[in-house]
């Protein structure tokens, strides 16, 4: 497994970092500061860092947990330890969605060493891809009103078998429309 240090973890890395204080850095002096505003501080554990932009970074992928609400333009802070980064690839397929139905929110979660056993994993690539179609679900409704069935039983169905399969949402609809109409 590879070593991230504060040489190489901004590198096409995928990371959760933990949200810390916002007023961490007002007594701190930073030791770097990137061309669009963030502030770094270093330890031998892991790395500090101050940023109004989080999700998608540079060449990275870097999430805040505990906002799921996030906005741009607001500030956090966020630590991560050296050995939360991992690596950011088109071939691992370490991701994998967790949906809560009931506030109609999904999100994309990595894999931690071997608890992914029975998951349907994918590429970084293709769990965005997927998120962004489960949001389009929970959000557009109105091609599922034609059908015989409850609207989330609906919506459920074709979630849990978006995020399962390797199908696309069209022909996920497609299916579904077909099953439900000769039903």
């Amino acid at each position: 497994m590879k070593q991230y240090h504060k040489f190489n973890f901004y590198r096409y890395t995928y990371c959760e970092f933990e949200m810390k204080n916002v007023d961490f850095f007002k007594d701190m002096k930073a030791h770097f500061q990137s061309k669009s505003g963030s502030y770094y501080y270093y330890t031998e554990e892991g790395v500090f860092r101050y940023s109004n932009h989080w999700g998608r970074v540079a060449n990275c992928r870097w999430k805040i947990k505990g906002i799921e609400g996030y906005k741009n333009q607001k500030y956090y802070v966020g630590f991560a330890n050296w050995s939360d980064f991992y690596p950011l690839n088109d071939t691992d397929k370490v991701f994998y969605l967790t949906v809560d139905f009931e506030n109609e929110h999904a999100k994309i979660c990595r894999i931690q060493n071997d608890k992914g056993a029975k998951l349907f994993l994918m590429t970084s690539e293709m769990a965005h891809q997927k998120l962004k179609s489960a949001q389009a679900v929970f959000k557009d409704t109105k091609w599922m009103k034609y059908l015989n069935g409850d609207l989330k039983t609906i919506q459920k169905k074709v979630i849990e078998e978006l995020i399962s399969t390797h199908k696309s949402l069209q022909i996920i609809k497609v299916e579904i429309r077909q099953e439900l109409t000769l039903s």
